[in-house]
Order: C-alpha cells, then structure tokens, then sequence
C-alpha cells in the first residue's frame, strides 16, 4: 500500500476512536440524566400516592361528618 493511502486510513482511524469516546462520553451523560429522571418521577409518584391517600382520608371524614348530621 502506498504511503499516503496509509496516513488516510491511520487518519480515519484516530477520528474513529475519537467519534467512539465522544459518543460514549456522551452516551454516560445520558444514562445518568436518565436515572435522574427516574428518580425524580418515583419521588413525584410517592408525592401523589401521598396526596391522593389524605384526599380518600378527608372525604371518608367529610362522609362521616355528613351521615351523623
């Protein structure tokens, strides 16, 4: 092989490892940015289960109220 069709290749090879660091730099910031995602919809799923049961609560002691009446 001629030497410059050698430099080409070395070329497309360095700028191969580098696309590949990049896009795994870049696939771990996503990872993490997806975890983060996850947790906060859990902490929002335990908020609302929160608020839906003192929502039950305050209507069984509203009905309550409303029968005794």
């Amino acid at each position: 092989m001629p030497k410059n069709v050698l430099v080409d290749v070395e070329s497309r090879l360095d700028e191969l490892i580098d696309l590949c660091g990049k896009l795994a730099r870049e696939n771990d910031q996503l990872r993490a940015r997806e975890e983060n995602w996850l947790q906060e919809r859990a902490r929002l799923v335990e908020k609302n289960d929160i608020a839906r049961s003192r929502v039950e609560a305050m209507i069984v002691r509203l009905k309550s109220l409303a029968a005794e009446s």
